[in-house]
């Protein structure tokens, strides 16, 4: 068959993942205060977004293994679509199709993508997009949404040649280049680790005194990776929470209104931790009230989130494909105290730095990918049991971008939940303000809007925190575990 190209394991891997539970979209909502024009929507996805060929093809499955193949029928008019909102048009009314928008799977005959003009949204307009994950990773197809976008107002629709970063080919050993990547850069000496491991160490081990130093530290990494491969092996279950369970079809989103971006660097700085510590921690804050709320226990209560960590090389921002790995954090639903849950994240984000849980994860989707669909429904479900949540933080531009001429007033993103996963915590800056956002399993939490809209409660205790801290006092580098060791000012917050 012509114009056939096999499709990466990694990306194989998030094709077969698709669920009637869990659809493998990565959808994105930008809000615009003007309506948009249908016929400038239409140009821009026709010269800049399908400059990627790869939005022209489609992912098909066969005995021998996936494939993309160029769509010989290809329509736009298949993948745009306009819809208004009814009655008032507000927030809840986008938050409801959104909802139903991310419930609804794409048309596997087709490339899996679309956009949706969404009309009679305060006074204005918004566009949702839904492109499936075996095109590419968050990191990637946020970038390439991007650069649908212009800095001023009327805009050039033309998209100098240069700008598109084609889709690479990855083969195996190619693969292996860019795993192996970030693990040298952590490893010093031992330039040679990862897949030839086992047979270098073999080699060392029989002469040690010839390698020195280079057997220990080898010997000493490669136990290092043997330990996180058996931590992840044997993490067990997550907490049994409303987070946590069998998942029916439909999805509920939310998102929160949005914070200034200076504030929460200002707290960050203050209290000596970065602004994804000060995150992770709101968001944490967020789900703790969300379940005390319902009635249910918190005390020492620990919930589990996957987080995707970026692995692509410097440059290659564009180019599609998945190139992230995993790791799981504990966030510490148990603690109450705002000040002592902060420096817990901030210590337990510190203790994943260095980790190799990324680039195993990344190796692990990769070999699933290449064998058989039995054996990647073993190795999904044991992941998506570790975890409730999938947590992504995505720093966006931080000035204002035009669409079609419009000025993007807002936008958030969602990323998909594997397995047994049920909901999606998103966090993405735009143009001097923090958006967060929530995505549910409508069974387990049908309103996600009872968490986001804790968010800047959250954000407010910090900040009460920071004001009531006297100035030149430097942040302790922990906070210790017993409540009442929390210096006075802070504990009546």
């Amino acid at each position: 068959m012509t114009n056939r190209e096999r499709i990466s394991g990694v990306d194989t891997a998030w094709l077969r993942m698709e669920q009637p539970t869990n659809l493998m979209m990565i959808v994105g909502v930008k809000m615009f205060d003007r309506r948009l024009v249908e016929r400038d929507v239409r140009r821009i996805l026709e010269r800049r977004f399908l400059a990627y060929r790869r939005f022209r093809q489609r992912a098909v499955q066969d005995a021998t293994g996936a494939w993309w193949e160029d769509d010989a029928s290809f329509d736009i008019s298949n993948h745009l679509h306009r819809v208004a909102l009814p009655g008032r048009g507000g927030k809840r009314e986008l938050e409801a199709l959104v909802s139903r928008l991310a419930s609804t799977p794409l048309d596997y005959a087709r490339p899996l993508w679309d956009f949706t003009i969404v009309d009679n949204f305060q006074g204005g307009s918004a566009l949702v997009s839904r492109i499936h994950h075996c095109y590419a990773d968050g990191i990637a197809l946020i970038q390439v949404l991007l650069s649908l976008t212009h800095e001023t107002a009327p805009g050039s629709l033309a998209l100098a040649p240069e700008k598109v970063a084609a889709p690479k080919g990855r083969g195996e050993d190619d693969f292996w280049d860019q795993v192996l990547k970030p693990i040298t850069g952590a490893l010093g000496n031992a330039a040679h680790i990862g897949r030839g491991l086992l047979a270098q160490g073999r080699q060392l081990a029989a002469n040690p005194k010839a390698a020195g130093e280079a057997a220990q530290d080898v010997a000493r990494k490669g136990m290092e990776l043997a330990g996180e491969v058996a931590r992840l092996v044997t993490m067990g279950n997550d907490a049994a929470t409303r987070f946590k369970g069998p998942l029916g079809r439909a999805k509920r989103a939310a998102w929160a209104e949005p914070l200034p971006l200076d504030e929460v660097k200002a707290v960050g700085k203050a209290l000596g931790c970065s602004i994804n510590d000060v995150l992770l921690s709101m968001a944490a804050g967020s789900l703790r009230d969300y379940l005390l709320d319902k009635g249910d226990p918190v005390d020492g209560l620990e919930v589990r989130a996957v987080v995707p960590v970026n692995l692509r090389p410097p440059g290659e921002g564009r180019a599609l494909g998945n190139q992230f790995g995993l790791v799981f954090l504990e966030l510490p639903i148990g603690i109450d105290h705002p000040l002592e849950r902060l420096y817990e994240v901030r210590r337990r984000m510190k203790a994943l730095k260095g980790s190799y849980q990324p680039v195993i994860a990344l190796a692990l989707l990769n070999a699933v990918g290449y064998g058989p669909r039995a054996l990647q429904e073993q190795v999904t479900a044991l992941l998506s049991a570790s975890a409730s949540a999938v947590m992504t933080n995505v720093p966006g531009p931080q000035k204002p971008l035009y669409f079609a001429g419009k000025r993007i007033r807002e936008l958030d993103f969602w990323v998909p939940q594997s397995g047994g996963i049920g909901m999606g915590v998103s966090i993405i800056s735009y143009d001097g303000r923090i958006q967060f956002g929530v995505i549910t399993d409508a069974g387990r939490v049908p309103d996600p809007h009872r968490i986001v809209d804790r968010f800047g409660d959250e954000f407010d205790k910090l900040l009460w925190v920071t004001l009531m801290s006297p100035w030149g006092e430097e942040a302790p580098e922990s906070v210790p575990a017993t409540p009442s060791k929390v210096p006075k000012r802070f504990r009546n917050l």
